[in-house]
């Protein structure tokens, strides 16, 4: 692992050195805290690799995990200040998992004190976030280390395991036996990091769905920077983050606090090789974290879970001063853009000129697409939040942002019950007055003074 590296000035004064690239293996016990180390730093423009741990199911059966997720401990950019914004461009992605198991989940009663991903509770010898060990496999491995009794604050409602071929292309869920097979060497079915300290969901070996093909197109679930306070990671968003207002335990918040937070848990599946994603700076240095990948997923990860796998990331990242946003802005790649999102073709333009003219006007508006994250208790809300930052962020009207969402975007669901994508083109001089017009023209391939000239 690397860490901050430290030398002597002239005057016996420490120096932090940025390093190039930043190999990322290490974890944190569920709670992104901002009172606690980074890694680093990174310089900016650099790279982060990492070796991300299986997200929401196995750290669901781990109760010494706080947040419901294992992501990476966090890095800081070199010159990340409060009200900055780090570009994050991800260059790869790739599954190393062989296998993966998922399905609804059912919060065990007794188990837990106010909220099963933050608060566990071994029901028998009342140990918090007790520490554990797997005896077999099946529904009732997962035991308390001190006194024996069964301790996972979940069950699988109804779950599968699913194998990969050997290039990750598709994947196929298992029978019983298979899947008990799998079960049996869950670590090494898993890809399971050395540091990771989770009980892989492997080792339950679910299989109510049998014989079914899908397709992996592999993202990130959980990529972002730190938020302002201490929050389980899997509650760095407005949906998810409501169950810390007022909660039982000891990470409790109040509605103001949950404003600190920086939606780094999007499940949006757009968030994949390729794509830019642009993150606020809410601490300094950033603090960018990793982890949750997932195999596949459909819009809104409607199950409430997927395919959760092991797998090497790279990012470069970039500081951009200023950009004081609240919530993250993505730039999916145009394979994933709505129809309606994508950039107009010369031969469209043309017409749409013709048209123009032939009605008194010498130009048209041109365009580029941009996406803003927008989270909350619902998805009506949700949806409110992402104009409301899209509106501030491109200095226009809510009212504005509505039309253009209507016109050349839409409205999608990155997770149920509270995670969206207010996706639309947007006017070039907007993009270019908030400085994210570079960007926009790298992601789409635009030339920026073909595209500004009627």
């Amino acid at each position: 692992m690397l860490e901050i590296q430290n030398s002597k000035n002239e005057t016996g004064s420490p120096v932090t050195t940025a390093s190039e690239t930043l190999l990322v293996d290490r974890f944190t016990d569920g709670v992104l805290d901002p009172a606690q180390p980074m890694l680093g730093p990174i310089r900016d423009g650099g790279h982060i690799l990492a070796n991300t741990a299986p997200g929401c199911w196995g750290p669901m059966l781990t109760p010494c995990l706080r947040g419901g997720h294992e992501v990476t401990v966090p890095v800081a950019v070199e010159g990340a200040e409060v009200g900055d914004a780090i570009v994050i461009r991800i260059r790869e992605i790739t599954v190393t998992s062989l296998a993966a198991a998922s399905g609804t989940d059912a919060p065990q009663e007794g188990r837990f004190h106010g909220d099963p991903f933050v608060a566990a509770l071994c029901p028998q010898c009342g140990t918090k976030n007790p520490k554990t060990v797997l005896e077999g496999i099946g529904p009732e491995a997962v035991r308390c280390a001190n006194c024996g009794a069964e301790a996972a604050p979940f069950k699988i409602g109804c779950g599968y395991t699913i194998a990969f071929d050997a290039d990750r292309c598709v994947g196929v869920t298992l029978g019983e036996q298979g899947a008990e097979a799998v079960a049996h060497e869950a670590r090494h079915y898993a890809a399971m990091p050395t540091n990771s300290v989770q009980n892989s969901v492997l080792t339950l070996a679910p299989h109510h769905l049998v014989g079914l093909m899908a397709r992996l197109r592999p993202f990130l679930g959980q990529l972002g920077t730190t938020p302002a306070i201490a929050m389980p990671d899997s509650h760095n968003a407005g949906d998810f983050g409501q169950f810390l207002i007022g909660a039982p335990h000891e990470l409790a918040i109040t509605e103001e606090q949950l404003k600190l937070r920086t939606d780094g848990h999007m499940d949006i599946n757009a968030v994949r090789t390729g794509a830019i994603l642009i993150c606020p700076v809410k601490v300094p240095g950033g603090g960018i974290y990793l982890g949750d990948m997932h195999a596949l997923q459909g819009d809104g990860e409607i199950a409430g879970h997927t395919c959760d796998v092991a797998g090497t990331v790279t990012l470069q990242v970039q500081v951009l001063k200023g950009l004081c946003i609240d919530g993250p802005v993505l730039l999916p790649v145009p394979e994933d853009l709505p129809f309606l999102a994508k950039p107009f073709s010369s031969e469209e333009r043309s017409r749409a000129l013709a048209i123009a003219r032939r009605h008194g006007l010498s130009k048209i508006e041109r365009t580029a697409p941009i996406s803003v994250v927008g989270t909350g208790r619902d998805l009506n809300v949700a949806t409110e939040n992402g104009l409301e930052r899209a509106a501030k962020l491109l200095a226009m009207s809510v009212e504005e942002v509505k039309n253009l969402a209507t016109i050349n975007g839409a409205i999608e669901i990155g997770r149920h019950p509270g995670v969206v994508q207010v996706t639309f083109q947007a006017p070039l001089e907007r993009l270019e007055s908030c400085g994210l017009l570079p960007f926009v023209l790298e992601q789409y391939s635009l030339d920026q003074e073909q595209e500004t000239t009627a």
